[in-house]
């Protein structure tokens, strides 16, 4: 059963992503350190007795959809509000609407809870957090009143609708069309795919941000509004009116991820309501909503990556407890009676240590991506503009890097049970089947990789990644200069990994420059690999030598670097050199 690794987050929070230092500063207010103890505490005892105990029933039941009413596995209608009565839907939100103002670094840690406890039901809390972003940027004071506090408090819920049949990552051409009525609010019609938590028993309202297009709107993504969509019409006292005329279809019948209901949504059939059409609220400008939406987008990319840390979290938990029980043979060594346990035979600890520090190394980056984003909003001028750029180098990394780890660890996870990590009874299976989406949405990781190369590299003409880069120099000469035995070769290693880093990165300015965009496309998703490869294993160093008591940490990062780190020298190839192989190759694929 998971266990919330309660002062592993910790230390990665407050050593390695930089909250001990912010804290330090002034720069989160009167929020001090044991107050975020106690925050992780009571996190971890929640996601470990409260959720945990319902991952595997909620999977098997599953949620249900019958005449357009969906139903929750059993007991998660009250985890939830258990849940929401806890304050954790209002951890980073606005004060103003009853948000607690705390940093986005600890409710992403404590985001990587929930979803380790059931990465199902922390969906809904991913998407909600979202919509509440976008609203407070975007929205007219009249509707942040009205929807705001609601959202924040978790009595509402929030979405996001894009997904349209004919249009997937290729959001322009999404045919959904709005239509003015003259008195400040759209009529919403057609029809949205893929929308998680469209609908759901667990709150009595649910708000949908759409986007759609108005009618003279032009083509591809600049002629798409956002528009706000609730299930029930609210009245100026804030009570429950009508039901709007939107409804779910039917739900999916998915791989994994089995208790959060995955919607077709319908806007506008006449269901519901005295005239055909969803009614909707436009938030922000006509012609803009890509933008606006963006803002959701940036939160949940980073929050599906910690999805990717929490899968892996508790996959490897299950690794490690079942290695320690299943007996096998005899390990190297082994002088008691009978077969040894499998965790004492070398190639199962290859496993379960690749395991721990790939999952380590995800969650530094996603942690040091919020750190990033905090820190933009309490700098100014050019302080605040720099950090902006860091987190913007890191959303996609933390995105497709993380969620990329979290299948692979999942899958080593399968393997270390053996046959019996292939039946479902073990509950192994599970983490594998609910990983494999995060790779997928909010942006597939092939998308993030391109967003990565070109648009986040160039920034500040290549100033914002050679400071990055700096930075992982700087950590790795405090290592060397350290001169501990128990890091082996450790700085050499990960020295070599960070050079690789930066000439791939030294290749593709140069590709962008000469407008080789076939090059810098074709070396993008190896690149995200690196990048993510490199940059975790400085974190794995930085996570050593802010603990050096710690005799495990210092173990773990010395096995990356001497066992995985060498991967990062075959990427660097194919950034700087596969891009002819694959055209060439890739012409016989063609129908």
């Amino acid at each position: 059963m998971y266990k919330a690794p309660v002062s592993e987050i910790a230390h990665t929070l407050k050593s390695v992503a930089g909250l001990s230092a912010a804290l330090a500063d002034g720069r989160f207010g009167d929020l001090s350190e044991d107050l975020v103890d106690a925050i992780l505490e009571e996190a971890g005892r929640f996601a470990t007795e409260e959720i945990a105990p319902l991952h595997i029933p909620g999977d098997r039941q599953g949620a249900r959809c019958a005449d357009g009413v969906v139903t929750m596995p059993d007991g998660y209608v009250d985890l939830f509000r258990s849940w929401t009565a806890g304050g954790w839907n209002s951890l980073a939100a606005d004060a103003e609407y009853g948000g607690q103002n705390l940093p986005t670094m600890l409710a992403m840690a404590v985001a990587e809870m929930w979803n380790s406890g059931s990465m199902g039901f922390g969906l809904a809390s991913t998407l909600t957090m979202g919509a509440i972003e976008a609203l407070e940027a975007h929205a007219t004071d009249a509707l942040k009143a009205k929807y705001l506090p609601k959202l924040v408090s978790g009595e509402w819920t929030g979405t996001m609708n894009l997904t349209e049949p004919q249009a997937g990552s290729d959001v322009g051409a999404l045919r959904s069309r709005a239509e003015p009525v003259g008195d400040g609010t759209y009529r919403i019609f057609g029809q949205k795919i893929f929308i998680t938590y469209g609908e759901h028993d667990m709150t009595d309202n649910i708000v949908h941000l759409v986007l759609a297009r108005l009618p003279d709107a032009p083509a591809g993504t600049r002629g798409i509004s956002l528009f706000l969509v609730p299930k029930f019409l609210v009245n100026e006292d804030g009570s429950l009116g009508a039901r709007n005329d939107v409804w779910c279809n039917a739900i999916e019948h998915k791989l994994g991820i089995h208790v959060s209901p995955t919607c077709t949504m319908i806007y506008g059939d006449g269901k519901f309501g005295d005239e055909p059409g969803a009614i909707g609220w436009l938030v922000g400008e006509e012609n803009r909503g890509l933008n606006c939406m963006f803002t959701m987008m940036n939160n949940a990319r980073l929050a599906v990556g910690v999805e990717g840390v929490a899968v892996a979290e508790a996959a490897r938990q299950k690794a490690v407890e079942y290695a320690n029980e299943r007996r096998q043979g005899r390990a190297p060594g082994w002088t008691g009676e009978g077969m040894s346990p499998i965790v004492l035979h070398p190639d199962i600890q290859r496993d379960l240590l690749t395991m721990g520090a790939l999952t380590q190394m995800a969650r530094s980056i996603c942690l040091a991506c919020a750190h990033a984003i905090d820190m933009a909003r309490v700098h100014d001028g050019d302080e605040a503009r720099a950090w902006h750029e860091r987190a913007s180098l890191l959303t996609p990394v933390a995105k497709a890097f993380s969620t990329d780890i979290g299948s692979q660890v999942a899958s080593i996870g399968v393997q270390v049970h053996g046959g019996m990590g292939y039946i479902e009874e073990t509950g192994a299976a599970i983490y594998m089947r609910d990983a494999r989406i995060a790779q997928i949405y909010e942006g597939t990781n092939g998308i993030q990789a391109i967003d990565l190369v070109t648009r986040k590299l160039p920034q500040s003409d290549g100033a914002c990644v050679g400071s990055y880069l700096d930075e992982l120099d700087a950590v790795l000469a405090d290592l060397a200069a350290s001169n501990n035995p128990a890091f082996g070769q450790s700085a050499e290693r990960l020295k070599a990994s960070v050079a690789d880093l930066r000439a791939a990165t030294d290749a593709l300015a140069r590709m962008l420059k000469e407008g080789d965009m076939a090059g810098a496309l074709a070396g993008a998703t190896p690149y995200l690999r690196l990048f993510g490869l490199a940059a975790g294993g400085v974190y794995l160093a930085t996570s050593a030598l802010t603990d050096g008591e710690n005799e495990e940490r210092a173990a773990l990062c010395r096995f990356f670097a001497e066992n995985l780190a060498g991967e990062t020298a075959g990427l660097r190839m194919t950034v700087e050199a596969g891009s002819d192989s694959l055209a060439a190759a890739g012409k016989f694929l063609i129908a």
